[in-house]
């Protein structure tokens, strides 16, 4: 078992570098272009993966790390170059993640490297879980799956929405309702492979942040998949449900509807945590050097103790974020169960700072920090997604609150 520590290690710092010079030398020269076009910045995707940032071997690589901490390092660094733009690039791995934690040997050799494709032909992946009227609350998801026995294949009906990628992408994963009486145990996930009829983009959003990176409902019109895009096989899916149908036969009525979605969830926020600690921490360098540099009444705005103190709290909140992140990074890992909501409680921190931190930055740069000449303006509108994708920071203290008391997760 990796021991904690607070020191990264001789191949991670390389890494690290690695990403902060792809992140300073060609996402942040571009981030004020593509936030204004709002679309998928597609050169600097072919960028990351001519040079291995855009691939399955290099996630696979981090994901794997014994430490925990590949995954929060290197979105720390990318989110520190450009929020939007590292979404973009680094988007199609919930749906990576999704097949990996849910599929056959067989599926993830087959539809993670096409979510990928090479660096002749980029290719994207979307995960669509969120609907209209199921975003926390999972369990009033709306979208069906029916199994048509004589012909083995899976009719999906229903629209997501918030998806990353969503109709862009060449290869979505599916989030779909197998039996409403189950709640969020009754769920399944589907891969929808490219090019199959009845799948299309509906709303593009036009977001207040995060504008590089393409979100948008996806309309499922009696969409056909072969029996084996079912994640998990259909044996393994229906062993699932007789032991759900089961539980809920017995259980008291509080079990009936408890979430194990929410339980999913928590392994997978710190990395969240980190895309708002790379933010936070790039809000503050600005604001840090602009303090340093910027003279008013004849001598360094940092002299002044309203600034001063300032930054000390936000470099603290920074690095107390990490920290908490880390934490419960190498606890995933290591296999240490979230007996406090560990995960969550990295979110809700980092995500927390990352609003308060860009706020800061836009005041200490005055009349600057207000226009689009600064970085700041858009790094404050990027932070506020942190409170609210991958579980609201209302949701957080909900699990938060919940685990500590021995509440279910609903």
């Amino acid at each position: 078992m990796a021991e904690f520590t607070f020191e990264l290690n001789d191949d991670q710092k390389q890494v690290r570098d690695w990403l902060h010079g792809f992140a300073a030398d060609v996402i942040r020269p571009a981030a004020a272009e593509w936030d204004e076009r709002e679309e998928t910045p597609w050169p600097v995707i072919q960028e990351a993966a001519k040079i291995g940032v855009y691939s399955l071997d290099f996630y696979a690589q981090q994901f794997f790390d014994p430490t925990g901490l590949g995954i929060p390092m290197t979105m720390e660094e990318l989110f520190w170059g450009d929020a939007g733009i590292a979404l973009s690039i680094v988007g199609t791995g919930l749906a990576a993640v999704g097949v990996l934690a849910n599929g056959t040997d067989e599926q993830i050799g087959t539809w993670i490297p096409q979510m990928y494709g090479d660096v002749d032909e980029v290719k994207l992946a979307a995960f669509c879980s969120s609907e209209p009227d199921a975003g926390s609350d999972v369990g009033a998801m709306r979208t069906r799956a029916v199994y048509d026995e004589a012909k083995d294949e899976w009719v999906l009906n229903g629209t997501k929405t918030w998806a990353t990628n969503g109709g862009i992408a060449h290869v979505h994963v599916v989030v779909a309702v197998i039996d409403p009486e189950l709640g969020s145990k009754g769920h399944a996930s589907f891969i929808v492979p490219p090019a199959t009829p009845g799948l299309s983009q509906g709303q593009k959003f036009k977001k207040h942040g995060i504008r590089a990176s393409h979100t948008a409902e996806v309309v499922l019109e009696d969409v056909r998949v072969p029996g084996h895009c079912l994640l998990g096989g259909k044996e393994k899916l229906d062993e699932r449900l007789a032991r759900a149908r089961e539980r809920a036969r017995t259980a008291p009525g509080g079990e009936r509807v408890r979430n194990a979605a929410m339980a999913t969830f928590e392994a997978s926020r710190p990395a969240v945590g980190a895309m708002a600690v790379g933010t936070a921490r790039a809000a503050y360098e600005v604001a840090l050097d602009y303090a340093r540099t910027r003279s008013q009444f004849g001598r360094p705005i940092i002299d002044n103790q309203g600034i001063a103190f300032q930054l000390a709290d936000m470099r603290t909140r920074i690095d107390a974020s990490r920290l908490l992140v880390w934490r419960a990074s190498w606890m995933a890992a290591t296999g240490k169960p979230f007996t406090s909501a560990e995960g969550s409680m990295s979110k809700l921190y980092a995500s927390e700072t990352a609003k308060q931190v860009t706020a800061q930055a836009v005041q200490i740069l005055g009349g600057n920090g207000f226009t689009r000449e600064y970085p700041v303006e858009r790094m404050h509108r990027d932070a506020a997604i942190y409170t609210i994708f991958e579980g609201t920071s209302e949701i957080q203290r909900l699990v938060i609150a919940r685990t500590l008391s021995g509440m279910p997760i609903r």
